[in-house]
């Protein structure tokens, strides 16, 4: 088996529970995905880095939403990386791929190639949203940056949103086997305690960075003890277990917590996928007028528009466009 070889728990979920301790987590391997999401753009490094930290993020947490329902995260900063934005599609049927796709905006002028990615977000916020079909209100939860990584962000927004004490370990980066191209392989682990019936909390600040929540704030003593058991045994973990080119994640899992009775349910496996459409740009820019529409106009005569996630390009024709539109759409190629 050889590093760049495709193998049979590349771009997967696995999900499992370790009993003694009531605790959840998840094993992310993405390979074909992280190549993938990256290859749309020509992103500087230090972007990279945060697109494929968000974007294992998101598998790891999208693994839990119901068929057809949409999971996106935000990270919005006043620094040079204004935004990262991803979206987990769940499978359309049982048995089939989720979908995922992620971007980023980012000022080129202000970006220090040299700092850690993670400081280039600045003071911001981090969002989760979970879009659960027509007809259906979207649910939206917010925190602030915090912490050194988009890891920590995410641990603080399950405290203070959903009360959920929550951790994890993650690792990517590029690799190469010899005679191979390089590509990307990322993988990660996430640890989450089992919700009680009623909450145990009153959320009035905590112990945390900037009064937010933390996990002994959560916790009782007993059930304090066997998260920072199941901590303590993840923080043993290596990267190149996390990336797995050669460890299955059920090995992984007996390695780290074989003591705690992990158990495993079926994988969940994911690709790269982008939903946008000729018909889906005609729809955002069907309530505008013709004078709106004019504006957009460029000098060859067309509406132009591309999508930030898999850079597909639209030309469209103006007279087709908008809520005065004139003509049928007819023969408007999509790009």
């Amino acid at each position: 088996m050889t590093l760049g070889s495709k193998i049979a728990w590349d771009d997967t979920v696995l999900p499992f529970q370790l009993d003694r301790s009531d605790i959840r987590g998840r094993v992310a391997r993405l390979d074909g995905v992280l190549d993938a999401v990256l290859a749309q753009h020509d992103y500087p490094a230090v972007i990279e880095a945060l697109v494929a930290e968000a974007t294992l993020l998101t598998a790891l947490i999208g693994q839990t939403i119901k068929l057809r329902w949409k999971l996106s995260v935000q990270v919005r900063g006043d620094g040079p990386a204004r935004l990262i934005a991803t979206d987990y599609f769940g499978p359309t049927e049982d048995g089939e791929p989720a979908k995922i796709r992620a971007y980023a905006s980012f000022d080129a002028d202000r970006l220090d190639p040299a700092a850690d990615p993670f400081s280039q977000i600045g003071n911001g916020f981090f969002a989760i949203l979970i879009d659960q079909g027509q007809g259906t209100t979207p649910y939206q939860g917010i925190t602030p940056i915090a912490g050194g990584a988009l890891s920590d962000c995410a641990e603080t927004y399950f405290a203070q949103s959903e009360q959920l004490p929550t951790r994890f370990a993650l690792s990517s980066g590029r690799s190469r086997a010899p005679g191979q191209p390089e590509h990307w392989r990322g993988g990660g682990v996430m640890l989450q305690h089992m919700p009680k019936a009623s909450p145990q909390v009153a959320i009035q600040g905590g112990s945390g960075e900037g009064g937010l929540l933390s996990a002994s704030d959560m916790l009782s003593d007993d059930d304090e003890e066997n998260w920072m058991r199941a901590n303590m045994l993840l923080d043993t973990v290596e990267e190149i277990e996390l990336v797995g080119p050669k460890v299955h994640p059920t090995d992984l899992l007996v390695r780290l917590f074989h003591e705690e009775s992990p158990r495993v349910y079926d994988p969940q496996s994911v690709k790269f996928g982008c939903t946008c459409s000729e018909d889906r740009v005609r729809q955002t820019l069907s309530i505008y007028s013709a004078k709106d529409i004019a504006y957009m106009t460029t000098d060859a005569g067309v509406v132009t528009a591309d999508c930030q996630f898999c850079g597909a390009h639209y030309e469209l024709t103006p007279s087709t466009l908008g809520f005065e539109a004139t003509e049928d759409p007819g023969d408007d190629a999509e790009g």
